[in-house]
C-alpha cells in the first residue's frame, strides 16, 4: 500500500509500456507518424489509449461519441475495442488531421463504425440532442478546447445514458490547475469543470492521473 502516488519516472513509463499497453502495430504507425507532426504533442499517451480501450471493454460500449479527433488514436483504440455493431460520432474542425485518422479507420476495417462530423463541436453535439440522441452514448470523451469545458460537460451528461461514462482529458492541465497564480481562460475551465464534477449529484466522479490527467464521471 501507499499513501501518495507514484511519480511516474521514465523507467517506470517505459516498464508500464511494456506490461500493460499491447499496443497494436497499426496503433504504433499512427502515434509514430503523429509524433512527427508540428501538433504531435496533442496525441493522448499510449498507455491512455489503453485505459480507454479497457473502459470500453469493460462497460460494454456501443455507441461512442468524442470530441477532439486529431488523427484519431483514442477513436481508433476505442473502436478496436468495441463489438462489430459498434458505433462512434466522432467531432472535429480539422480537415486536415482528421484525413490521416481516416487514413488508419480505413485500414483498420473500421471506418463504418464512425460517423465524422466536421464542425463546431457545440453545434454537433446541440443537433445530436435536436435528432434525439439524448440518453443514447455509452461513453463520451472530451479532448477539445478547455475554455469550453462546462459547455462540453453539460451536453454530454445530457447525451449519456443513466450509467454511462464521460471522460474529459487534460483534467491536471500540466500542472497549471493546482497553481493559484495561472488563472488564463483555458486553465479556469479545466479548474471550473474539475470542481463542478467533484460537486455534481448527478455523477460520481473521479480525477485521474494518467497522462495529462483524466476526469471520469458515471451518470447518476
Amino acid at each position: 500500500m501507499s499513501a501518495t502516488t507514484l511519480a511516474v519516472t521514465d523507467a517506470i513509463r517505459a516498464y508500464l509500456f511494456d506490461v500493460n499497453v499491447r499496443e497494436p502495430p497499426l496503433l504504433t504507425r499512427l502515434r509514430e507518424e503523429t509524433q512527427r507532426l508540428p501538433s504531435g504533442g496533442m496525441q493522448i499517451s499510449p498507455e491512455q489509449g489503453r485505459f480507454m480501450a479497457f473502459l470500453t471493454e469493460l462497460l460494454g460500449v456501443r455507441r461512442y461519441l468524442e470530441v477532439g479527433v486529431f488523427t484519431g488514436y483514442s477513436s481508433l483504440s476505442v473502436a478496436l475495442a468495441m463489438p462489430p455493431d459498434g458505433r462512434i460520432v466522432a467531432c472535429d474542425r480539422s480537415d486536415e488531421w482528421t484525413q490521416v485518422a481516416r487514413r488508419y479507420w480505413k485500414e483498420a476495417g473500421v471506418s463504418e463504425k464512425v460517423e465524422l462530423k466536421l464542425g463546431f463541436a457545440l453545434d454537433t453535439l446541440d443537433q445530436l440532442l435536436e435528432s434525439g440522441a439524448r440518453g443514447s452514448f455509452d461513453f463520451v470523451f472530451i479532448d477539445a478546447d478547455k475554455e469550453s469545458a462546462l459547455e462540453y460537460y453539460e451536453r454530454a451528461l445530457q447525451l449519456l445514458r443513466p450509467g454511462g461514462l464521460f471522460a474529459f482529458d487534460n483534467a491536471l492541465w500540466a500542472g497549471r490547475v493546482a497553481d493559484p497564480k495561472e488563472n488564463e481562460p483555458s486553465t479556469l475551465g479545466v479548474r471550473a469543470l474539475n470542481q463542478r464534477a467533484s460537486n455534481d449529484p448527478r455523477v460520481s466522479a473521479s480525477l485521474v492521473p494518467i497522462g495529462d490527467g483524466l476526469l471520469l464521471a458515471t451518470k447518476r
